[in-house]
């Protein structure tokens, strides 16, 4: 037996795993300055999901995606599938509203406003108020299992439920009318789409805010991983200045604190960090900028009497450089943030004015390809063509119609009709010309379709005309 031989038999083998096992954070709560911000924005925004599917507008969903009907309902505006050019710009513009908010201040989005950030945060606040505290909550989960644990965390999850299906309800109440999602439930007659729907969402929000939150940031959530492609040196970042704070010690009265710097390797920064990172190693992608750091250090500066500012919102030239607020301000107007800014501007403009100049009606040309072209008893040639007009105003509307494009060209019955409001309206026209109007074969002609009484409302629409 070789020498490499029996040091193998003596040392035993070492399991590597792939994949980090979890360990769970216990959040501190901490109250500050951006703390206040959070709670606003939290409030803020689901204020506007849970609350906008109730509003009314002309006796209908103020705001309304509705399947069934083909049809988005968006205070007074209808939208068809045929203005999915309208969804898009909106898609393209809050993609680059994120772009310019990251380019100027990181991941501000993360910390205030992304929907994981705030459900997790309003189960936490569910958790703090039913468990209570960091280390309750620790010393619950660590004592074995009895009445009392078990009817808090009975309690905890059923709190939990009644919000993840309310948001999944809400979600869906985007999607069917509220009176009538509200009468099916009621009736037990929901559809099997629509408890999918409330359940699924439901439940990832109960999962994802109550059991993998950080994971989800941390290994789920795309943003985290292409997010430095949009930083540069000028971005603001949350960040630890160790300059200033190193080296780090805890500070005794028999401690020499000439020696030290401000960092008083407290921990808190660590323990009200949602994602469990240490600012103090600087910046990674783990952090999701929700300034929880920032305000407990500058609570542990105030009971210290150091200044604040050791955790703060700076960055990277600025930490380098020792560059005051002012310096970072003026260099906020950079070439990056300038090119976001301006096509910001000029999408929106652009979307803005073609969404006022829309006009709220369309119409789709249909030939009857069972009789492309016939003769009339007068000798003429005779098309019927199918006519699906949109009405999208909030009315009912008259039509008038007309046809050119060949000499003598014109309709046969009918001239106008009625539709009603938000509708579709299809009904069959029949178009004659003499035979010696064109040539031979499909002949290019237009409809024209304008609102009685206003002729803003106006549509040109090409088809062709088949001569034998």
């Amino acid at each position: 037996m070789t020498q490499a031989d029996d040091q193998n038999k003596q040392e035993p083998a070492v399991e590597v795993s792939l994949y980090e096992k979890r360990k769970k954070i216990y959040a501190k709560r901490v109250r500050g300055f951006f703390d206040n911000w959070r709670i606003v924005l939290v409030l803020l925004t689901q204020v506007i999901f849970y609350g906008a599917p109730w509003l009314v507008w002309n006796e209908r969903q103020a705001i309304l995606f509705h399947l069934v009907e083909r049809k988005f309902y968006l205070f007074g505006l209808v939208f068809w599938p045929q203005d999915v050019i309208y969804l898009a710009v909106l898609l393209i513009i809050s993609a680059y509203a994120l772009f310019l908010v990251t380019a100027v201040a990181g991941r501000l989005f993360c910390g205030y406003a992304c929907p994981q950030t705030v459900y997790t945060q309003l189960f936490m606040w569910i958790e703090n108020w039913v468990e209570g505290d960091r280390n309750a909550r620790m010393k619950l989960d660590k004592a074995p299992m009895d009445a009392r644990k078990l009817r808090i965390k009975a309690t905890k999850f059923l709190l939990w439920g009644i919000l993840s299906l309310w948001t999944g309800f809400t979600l869906v109440g985007y999607f069917t009318p509220m009176d009538e999602l509200i009468n099916n439930v009621l009736t037990n007659n929901l559809g099997p789409w629509e408890t999918l729907w409330i359940f699924l969402y439901g439940g990832f929000t109960f999962l994802f805010a109550g059991f993998m939150r950080e994971q989800v940031c941390k290994y789920m959530c795309p943003y985290a991983r292409f997010q430095s492609v949009m930083f540069d040196p000028d971005t603001l970042i949350i960040t630890y200045d160790p300059a200033r704070g190193e080296p780090r010690g805890v500070r005794k009265k028999s401690t020499d604190t000439s020696k030290l710097g401000d960092c008083v390797d407290c921990g808190q920064c660590v323990v009200v960090c949602p994602t469990g990172i240490d600012i103090r190693n600087g910046l990674q992608y783990e952090c999701i900028g929700c300034a929880a750091c920032i305000d407990v250090c500058d609570q542990v500066m105030d009971k210290v009497g150091l200044p604040r500012g050791l955790v703060r919102y700076s960055t990277e030239n600025a930490m380098a450089k020792q560059e005051s607020k002012a310096d970072i301000l003026s260099h906020m107007i950079r070439p990056r943030v300038l090119v976001y800014t301006a096509i910001l501007i000029l999408i929106t403009i652009i979307a803005g004015y073609f969404l006022v100049n829309r006009i709220p009606l369309k119409m789709d040309i249909i030939r009857d390809r069972s009789t492309l072209a016939r003769e009339a008893d007068d000798g003429s040639i005779e098309n019927v063509f199918m006519l699906q007009i949109m009405n999208t105003t909030e009315s009912p509307q008259r039509y008038k119609l007309a046809v050119d494009g060949l000499d003598g060209l014109k309709i046969s019955g009918e001239d106008t009709v009625d539709a009603k409001a938000a509708g579709l309206t299809s009904f069959n026209v029949v178009v004659a010309a003499p035979p010696e109007s064109g040539k031979r074969g499909s002949n290019p002609i237009h409809f024209t379709i304008t609102a009685e009484g206003n002729a803003d409302i106006s549509l040109r629409e090409k088809a062709s005309f088949l001569l034998p």
